[in-house]
């Protein structure tokens, strides 16, 4: 049977850092506020924590099928970071960029 399902072919990549005594609270507001309506558009999303001595690293790594596909999600240009209403509350500093990158191989299990 042939799959001609869309097959990702760019990672957007978005990193940001509370502190570390705030994490607890902000990982949910992010899964509620940013990461179930990226569910929704993308082909698939992966959601990361890192805790430090002093700060939570999250990265949120979104998997599409273009570029394109990823400015119809962003209502522009794909590269802009979009905050969440509470970001500024939360994070240690509002990031500045996300990163794109081609995907050029992928074997094997990446996700649940």
């Amino acid at each position: 049977m042939l799959d001609d399902s869309p097959k990702p072919t760019i990672a957007r990549i978005w990193r940001g850092r509370t502190r570390r005594e705030i994490a607890e609270a902000y990982e949910p507001y992010l899964h509620e506020a940013g990461i179930r309506p990226l569910m929704e558009k993308a082909l698939g999303v992966q959601n990361f924590r890192e805790d430090r001595a002093d700060e939570s690293e999250f990265i949120t790594i979104s998997y599409w099928e273009s570029v394109e596909a990823m400015a119809r999600f962003t209502g522009g240009d794909p590269t802009q970071i979009h905050h969440l209403p509470r970001d500024a509350e939360f994070l240690i500093e509002l990031p500045k960029e996300v990163q794109i990158l081609r995907i050029l191989t992928s074997h094997g299990q990446t996700g649940q």
